[in-house]
C-alpha cells in the first residue's frame, strides 16, 4: 500500500511579501491612517471645493467655537480646515513627484554604475558624492530661490538632492545580481546590456528601491513643509507646510493655526514611515522571521 504525499504548493514572492505585510499589525495601521488622509485628501478636492483664502471669520477664532469653522481660523480669519484638506493635495503630490524623480535618477545612474562597474562606476559614484555632500536644504532653497516659486519647482528641487542615496542602493544591488547564474544565462543567449539591465536585473532589484521609494515620500513632504515654512513655495496654492509659514508669527497668541497642519504632516509621514518598515519587512527575508 504506496502512501501518497502532497506536495507543498509554491507561493510567489508578491504573495508571500503580502502575507508577511498583513500579519505587521503597524503596518496596517500605517496603511489604514495613510488611506484616511488619502480619503480626506480627496474628499477636499472633489466635495469640499470652497476657497481656503477665503476670509470667513473672526481672526485666530479658537477650535470648537462656530459650528461653520470647526477648526477655527488663522491669523487673516480663513477656515483652517478648508486650508487643511486643499492643501493636502499639494503637499502629497510634491512628495509623490519628488519621489518619482528620486527614482529615475538615482536608479538610471546607479543601475549603469553597477552594471558596467571600472571607470563609469568610478565618475558616476564621484557625481553622486559630490551631490551627497551639499546641505540637501540649502540646495533645494537654491534651486527654489533661482527659479519661480512653484510646486512644481519644489517637487524638482527635492528630487534633484535626494537621489543619491537612491543611485548608491541602486549601485548595490546590481553589484550583486549582476553576478548570478540567471544573468550569466541571458548574457550568454546573446542578451544586450540595456535588456539584462532593465528587463532581468532591474525588476530583481525592485524590492529594496520601493522600500526606499516610499520613504523618500515621506521625506519629501518634510522637506517641502521646511521650504513652506521658509516661504520658499507657491503662496497661491495652499499647502500644510504654508499653513504653518504664514502663521508662525502668531503662534504664541494662537497655536491652532501652526499646530492644526503640523499634526497632519506628522501623520502622513507617521503613516508612511509605517508602511515603509512594513514594506521592508516583507520583502526582505532575513526580517521574516522576526
Amino acid at each position: 500500500m504506496s502512501v501518497t504525499t502532497a506536495m507543498p504548493v509554491a507561493t510567489s514572492p508578491l504573495k508571500e511579501a503580502w502575507i508577511v505585510y498583513r500579519r505587521n499589525k503597524a503596518a496596517l495601521l500605517g496603511t489604514v491612517l495613510l488611506m484616511a488622509v488619502i480619503a480626506l485628501v480627496i474628499y477636499g478636492t472633489f466635495f469640499y471645493n470652497a476657497d481656503p483664502y477665503e476670509i470667513v471669520w473672526a481672526p485666530q477664532t479658537p477650535p470648537g467655537t462656530a459650528a461653520s469653522v470647526p477648526l477655527g481660523t488663522d491669523y487673516l480669519g480663513r477656515d483652517l480646515l478648508r486650508g487643511l484638506l486643499k492643501g493636502g493635495g499639494p503637499t502629497l503630490a510634491v512628495g509623490a513627484v519628488a519621489a518619482i524623480i528620486t527614482l529615475v535618477i538615482g536608479i538610471s545612474l546607479g543601475g549603469i554604475a553597477g552594471f558596467f562597474g571600472g571607470w563609469i562606476d568610478d565618475l558616476l559614484m564621484r557625481i553622486t558624492e559630490f551631490f551627497q555632500v551639499l546641505p540637501a536644504l540649502l540646495f533645494a532653497m537654491v534651486i527654489v530661490a533661482v527659479f519661480s516659486p512653484s510646486t512644481m519647482t519644489t517637487s524638482i528641487a527635492i528630487g534633484l538632492v535626494l537621489w543619491p542615496q537612491t543611485a548608491r542602493l541602486t549601485r548595490a544591488e546590481f553589484l550583486k545580481i549582476r553576478e548570478l547564474e540567471y544573468v550569466r544565462a541571458a548574457r550568454s543567449i546573446g542578451a544586450r546590456n540595456g535588456r539584462i539591465m532593465w528587463k532581468v536585473i532591474l525588476p530583481n532589484a525592485l524590492p529594496p528601491l520601493i522600500v526606499s521609494a516610499t520613504l523618500t515620500i515621506g521625506v519629501a513632504i518634510l522637506f517641502q513643509a521646511g521650504l513652506s515654512f521658509l516661504g520658499l513655495d507657491d503662496p497661491n496654492n495652499m499647502s500644510w507646510g504654508l499653513m504653518i509659514g504664514t502663521n508662525r508669527q502668531y503662534i504664541l497668541d494662537a497655536w491652532w493655526p501652526v499646530t492644526i497642519p503640523g499634526i497632519a504632516i506628522f501623520l502622513t509621514v507617521f503613516a508612511i514611515s509605517l508602511v515603509g518598515d512594513g514594506l521592508n519587512d516583507a520583502f526582505n527575508p532575513k526580517l521574516r522571521e522576526r
